[in-house]
């Protein structure tokens, strides 16, 4: 704030005399200037930090080296705290990551995300198969139902019956056609199987971009990326003629869209070392004993009820053109002397043929299959991950053992205190033999 003042003088005259008196005034101005004012938190030493680790991540992007600081943004500042995924990996100054491993990686997102669309838009063009075909179906076999019902109503003889016993039977042989196709590719488990993959490479993307941005990839990560796409396509192929997935398969097993777990160093020496890298001897018991839950409970659980929805499919994709098929025998004999019994099998079976078709494809029993079949596959990959990483020798080779621990919580709908209650319940009931608890709440 600044004052100016600025004397005024005033004159007053005093009668006829000539005396003059003078009077000083002051006049006083406030003018307020703006001026910077620096808070307390603005001088904090984690904004400080802050703006450190921008300097850091340009020196990680482009391999340059900034001036030295000074000691204040080291203070209270304990990098050790900071859990670490990878040591090897961790992004440091002065070493820029490889750019060739940089553009492989972009490289195969693209082919991820094509892919992703690629799985969508078939799967959507397979569900409008299944509800097409479904309704032509029924649609078909009801018409010729219909006209096989008429034959025999009006009483029709010549020209007349023969067009209706013909048109007819013609209907039934078509539908009977159309039924054993639809019975062998099942439109609704393929829809499902496409709905799958499109899930399982969008998270294969999300993988790659959450990896370029934690820390510098190697070429192992190329590596197991293109494993991964090659896995996937293995086990949700685009084709149908000569790659598609069996629909009606002997024995059923869960579905695998993951490479082979590498070989790892396993066996463990006496008083070796078990704590590091978030692991410690309690959180690989429990560990253990979920791998233990989901093998016994979860996989084997949805295994049966696989077992169980390919077996109803299959009396259902048997029983449809077996109905069709007669009925299309019935209206072959209508108006002869076997006339009563092949107007009921006609169009019994016609009717009969519809309810079997639209519970077979309307209530999509091929997609439940489908859906049992990968949810167990889902349960024998966190079975798979938690073993391969128990099973490695070395601490420093695992996954994170606090955030595999927060995964496999997240993925079977459980918090952390659960996961650990279900460990300890677990353990008890195995060795008391008594019946515990799946390790999915989710599904």
């Amino acid at each position: 704030m600044a004052i100016l003042q600025a004397p005024r003088f005033t004159w007053y005259s005093l009668g006829s005399s000539s005396t003059r008196s003078c009077t000083r005034i002051n006049i006083t101005a406030t003018i307020n200037l703006p001026r910077n004012q620096v808070s307390p938190d603005d001088l904090s030493i984690p904004k400080i930090i802050a703006r450190r680790g921008l300097v850091e991540e340009f020196e990680t992007r482009t391999g340059y080296t900034s001036l030295p600081t000074t000691g204040l943004d080291q203070k209270n500042y304990d990098h050790d705290s900071i859990i670490n995924l990878d040591n090897s990996k961790r992004r440091r100054p002065n070493n820029p990551p490889d750019a060739m491993v940089i553009a492989k990686l972009y490289a195969i997102m693209e082919s991820v995300a094509d892919r992703v669309e690629m799985h969508k838009n078939i799967g959507a063009q397979r569900d409008n198969w299944n509800l097409l075909l479904l309704t032509s179906t029924n649609a078909i076999t009801l018409t010729a139902a219909t006209l096989a019902g008429l034959a025999a109503t009006i009483n029709a003889s010549g020209p007349p019956l023969v067009a209706l016993k013909i048109s007819s039977t013609i209907l039934y042989l078509v539908a009977t056609g159309m039924l054993v196709v639809m019975n062998k590719i099942q439109p609704s488990q393929l829809a499902e199987e496409q709905r799958n993959s499109a899930r399982l490479f969008k998270q294969l993307h999300q993988e790659i971009q959450t990896t370029l941005a934690v820390r510098d990839p190697t070429a192992t990560d190329v590596s197991d990326a293109m494993e991964k796409v090659l896995a996937l396509d293995r086990a949700y192929p685009l084709p149908l003629l000569g790659a598609m997935l069996e629909k009606f398969p002997k024995a059923v097993e869960p579905t695998v869209w993951w490479p082979p777990k590498r070989q790892r160093q396993v066996g463990k020496q006496l008083g070796e070392e078990t704590d590091g890298n978030g692991w410690d001897g309690k959180l690989e018991g429990e560990m253990r004993e979920i791998a233990g839950i989901l093998k016994r409970k979860d996989v084997a659980e949805y295994l049966k009820l696989s077992k169980k929805a390919l077996k109803v499919s299959g009396i259902l994709a048997i029983s449809g053109p077996l109905l069709t098929a007669v009925g299309a025998l019935g209206s072959a004999f209508v108006g002869t002397i076997h006339g009563t019994p092949a107007v009921m099998f006609a169009v019994i079976g016609g009717a009969l043929a519809s309810v079997v078709n639209t519970m077979e494809h309307g209530g999509q029993v091929g997609m439940v299959f489908e859906m049992y079949r990968s949810t167990a596959g889902l349960f024998r990959l966190m079975q798979e991950t938690i073993e391969s990483n128990i099973s490695e020798r070395d601490v420093e080779g695992r996954e994170n053992g606090e955030i595999l621990k927060l995964k496999v919580a997240l993925q079977l709908g459980r918090s952390l205190t659960e996961l650990e209650n279900l460990a300890a319940a677990s353990s008890r009931n195995y060795k008391q033999a008594v019946d515990q608890e799946f390790a999915s709440k989710l599904f």
